[in-house]
């Protein structure tokens, strides 16, 4: 399983994810792909990001079963905390 979380990236970019990924709202895509299929398409979209920003979850060995990637000028951060991904958002004024 794949979910990629875009913002503030071209329509195009968007588009061209749909042919591989569902994408369930905005700037949110699901999908089944291989590993060597994730990876070209987290290549790519790094690449055409366009100043916008990117986060990619998807299955892993590991004990919270998931790892979590991250490119460009996002409104959240991924920590890492004692061995556990965690997702750190800014705080309010």
């Amino acid at each position: 399983m794949v979910v990629l979380i875009l913002e503030r990236v071209p329509v195009s970019l968007r588009g061209e994810l749909t042919r591989w990924l569902l994408e369930a709202r905005a700037g949110v895509f699901v999908g089944s792909v291989s590993a060597g299929v994730r990876d070209k398409l987290w290549e790519k979209t790094c690449s055409a990001m366009a100043g916008g920003g990117g986060i990619l979850i998807h299955n892993a060995d590991n004990e919270q079963g998931f790892a979590v990637r991250f490119w460009g000028a996002t409104n959240r951060w991924v920590v890492d905390y004692e061995g556990l991904t965690l997702i750190r958002t800014p705080e309010s004024p």
